[in-house]
């Protein structure tokens, strides 16, 4: 087990947790022979992190050194800023008021050991805050005004562990040095190791099970050791090669935080987190592809200067939606002009600005799935059944989606693929999925999707098997690429 705790003083350390060295600061700081190891994960417990102390040094040099520091710099610098701490932990705010909303009192002190607290009660706020904010040991200290807020957060050393609480902090260490959740044994020939990131309660992810089931025997046959993860996962992306995200995707989400964190860590990131910010953006989409002359429909970005606009440049019908609209929610179409008007601020509630484009009514969309800038399928949605989306969401929460078929890239009109590449290549060399409509003879870009579906029985309907080898074995390539690049 590479695993180093890094203390100020090993003879003063209170802890003992089996087949895990303690070394001092001062000597990892020193000793070259702390400077060749590789694969090691350095913990560093040292009392202080502030700038240019020995304990800042260890996080410092532990990256310099290619080995895997918690804290890392980056962490330790977010833990001294109030406006990172209050961003971060917005996306927590259901859980926090949920977690403390029986307390009495207007403050509340959360101690967090590897993830873990000595109340059950608590242990799933923790793993949150501890992903969030990466240190072996945390404090984190909440305030009650009107709502529970996370006031601070910051790390502790052994001293400030109150002694009922160290044998608890000895076992959650031990369970987290060994793996709480044991991950699957390795097959022999793997060589690298995938991270697969999905949410088992989501509705409609991107790939069903039968497709995951398929990606695991592809990456297997091309050496890839895979996995699924969920965002619980958060602090162990580093001990990855790479992350292919089949969850959807969304900027203010976890699937954007760990596509960042995973980028940041060197890993091969699918979809990477600058094609989750390009695509899930629909303003972002409009300027892009107007600036490069791809086509698209007739186009007003929104706002509340030129509302009005819409009507005379767009004419009725046409479609509202709301920039990070997915799966066919927060887009309308209005017929009225009264309901225009509703809907318009209904959605400026929301956003400074949005998306008004033309009503384009077509039977079906064209999907062209691309990844390294090279199409690999390419489908047909039909539109819902007496509706003018491929899915109808009812009011009471049903869902109804028209059908699909497959085409081979090459049956498909030159022009649909051609577009769609054009599209595509704006974003970037990760996996998109390129919609569009066809009138005539004159095709138009409607959207680019990051993390597009990949279904068995549905978008695998030509190449089957062979798509799934095809993308494990674009990981491979891409991996191995990298690590020719850091061995330079």
């Amino acid at each position: 087990m590479n695993i180093l705790l890094i203390v100020d003083n090993p003879k003063s350390w209170p802890l003992h947790i089996a087949d895990v060295e303690v070394v001092a600061a001062r000597t990892y700081l020193t000793d070259p022979a702390y400077s060749e190891g590789k694969g090691i994960k350095v913990f560093n417990l040292c009392r202080s992190y502030r700038y240019q102390t020995a304990g800042y040094y260890v996080s410092l040099l532990a990256a310099a050194r290619g080995h895997k520091p918690m804290p890392d710099i980056n962490t330790i610098q977010d833990l001294k800023s109030r406006s990172v701490i209050r961003v971060l932990s917005e996306d927590l705010d259901e859980q926090i008021q949920k977690a403390l909303k029986p307390l009495q009192s207007d403050t509340f002190t959360l101690s967090i050991y590897f993830g873990r607290n000595t109340a059950r009660r608590y242990e799933s706020l923790s793993l949150n805050l501890f992903n969030l904010f990466q240190a072996p040991m945390l404090r984190a200290g909440f305030k009650f005004d009107e709502k529970w807020e996370l006031a601070s957060i910051r790390p502790i050393s052994v001293n400030e562990i109150p002694e009922n609480h160290r044998d608890f902090v000895i076992e959650a260490a031990s369970d987290y040095f060994s793996g709480r959740k044991p991950r699957p044994r390795k097959r022999a020939a793997a060589r690298y190791d995938l991270a697969v990131l999905v949410n088992p309660d989501e509705p409609d992810p991107p790939s069903n099970e039968r497709a995951l089931k398929k990606f695991q025997k592809a990456a297997e046959a091309a050496g890839l050791d895979f996995e699924l993860i969920t965002r619980d996962d958060f602090h162990r992306v580093a001990e990855f090669d790479a992350l292919f995200i089949r969850e959807t995707t969304a900027v203010n989400h976890h699937t954007f935080r760990i596509a960042q964190r995973a980028a940041a860590e060197g890993l091969v990131v699918i979809d990477d987190p600058v094609s989750i910010l390009k695509c899930t953006n629909k303003v972002y989409l409009a300027e892009l592809l107007t600036r490069y002359n791809v086509p698209i429909p007739r186009t007003l970005v929104v706002h509340k200067g030129n509302r009005n606009d819409i009507i005379a440049q767009l004419r009725l019908p046409c479609v509202l939606k709301q920039p990070d609209s997915a799966f066919s929610r927060g887009v309308v179409k209005v017929d009225a002009e009264e309901e225009l008007e509703q809907e318009v601020n209904r959605l400026l509630s929301k956003s400074d600005l949005i998306i008004a484009q033309e009503f384009m009514p077509t039977a079906f969309d064209w999907r062209v799935g691309i990844c390294d800038r090279r199409p690999l399928f390419v489908c047909r949605y039909h539109m819902a059944h007496k509706h003018w989306q491929i899915i109808h969401h009812g009011a009471d929460g049903s869902k109804r989606e028209g059908g699909l078929d497959s085409l081979a890239v090459g049956e498909a009109p030159d022009i649909i693929v051609n577009t769609a590449l054009r599209a595509a290549n704006l974003i970037g060399d990760s996996l998109y999925g390129v919609d569009l409509k066809q009138i005539d003879d004159k095709c138009y870009v409607m959207e680019v999707n990051d993390n597009p579906n990949i279904d068995a029985g549905a978008e695998d309907l030509v190449l089957k098997d062979a798509l799934y080898r095809d993308l494990m074995g674009i990981f491979l390539k891409r991996i191995e690429q990298r690590k020719r690049g850091a061995a330079a």
